[in-house]
């Protein structure tokens, strides 16, 4: 199957887009089409200021809500994007960063949910050999990124939150090889699955009084992944509702344990 992905980073050595007013330079995360076969991928891309052709930058991944889902290339950018355009954590934490945006009406995983007479949601979190359409795309999306010349492969970082936290973990479980690190916030997924990612440490976030993704679902995981990675953390918020990235993302050493680590080999 023929793979189109319209990077040219080749040919860029930094990308910042400028201000028709002012005619200054900013940060901006680009817009890019990423083609495999008769489907389509939308995804936003920013690449390190000052780029050097000959260095090697980590990639990070990062997977939206289901809020965030539709066709437009933007509203995947509402929550986190603001972190890596920060001019300090552009300067400290380098990185080619990548938000790819689900389509309306599918999700990252096969999630189903169901609430009870209580109200409280109920979750299951079946894993079918085949992943969602837009799960293989943003796969193939980061097989294609990792060969070109300016990824380093020991430092390929997830992150994501809701329903992306929960994609976060079946990536992991899917492609346990691929990814140095992770970052799952109000997400979740079934305990059982720890043990195909236990080389991965995983910073869970979630909100104890979160209604929408009850945090017992992140905590299972991390319960059973801190038995054979002591590098794992949990941090609740026990006041915050299921916005719990808000604090996330003000975490000041967030970045720092992420970019931390790095594959043996």
């Amino acid at each position: 199957m023929k793979t189109i992905i319209k990077l040219n980073l080749l040919l860029i050595a930094c990308l910042i887009t400028v201000d028709p007013v002012s005619g200054q330079g900013y940060l901006a995360f680009e817009k890019r089409v990423f083609i495999q076969g008769n489907d389509t991928l939308n995804y936003r891309i920013l690449y390190p200021e000052n780029m050097k052709p000959n260095k090697h930058y980590p990639l990070v991944l990062f997977l939206h809500g289901a809020g965030e889902r539709g066709n437009d290339n933007q509203k995947q950018l509402t929550h986190g994007a603001s972190l890596f355009l920060n001019k300090k954590i552009q300067k400290k934490y380098p990185a080619i960063v990548v938000f790819p945006q689900c389509p309306n009406n599918i999700m990252w995983t096969h999630r189903l949910k169901e609430k009870t007479p209580e109200g409280d949601w109920i979750y299951e979190f079946p894993l079918p050999e085949e992943p969602t359409k837009p799960a293989e795309m943003v796969n193939s999306l980061i097989d294609s990124l990792q060969l070109h010349a300016s990824v380093d492969q020991r430092h390929t970082y997830v992150m994501g939150l809701s329903m992306g936290g929960i994609g976060t973990l079946e990536f992991l479980a899917r492609w346990p090889q691929k990814y140095t690190a992770a970052i799952s916030i109000c997400g979740g997924h079934d305990p059982q699955l720890a043990s195909t990612f236990c080389q991965v440490p995983i910073w869970f976030f979630h909100g104890g009084k979160d209604d929408v993704v009850p945090a017992r679902y992140s905590r299972l995981v991390f319960e059973q992944l801190k038995s054979c990675n002591s590098k794992t953390r949990y941090t609740l918020y026990p006041d915050a509702n299921h916005n719990s990235w808000d604090a996330a993302f003000a975490e000041p050493k967030l970045l720092k344990w992420l970019f931390g680590f790095k594959k043996k080999n």
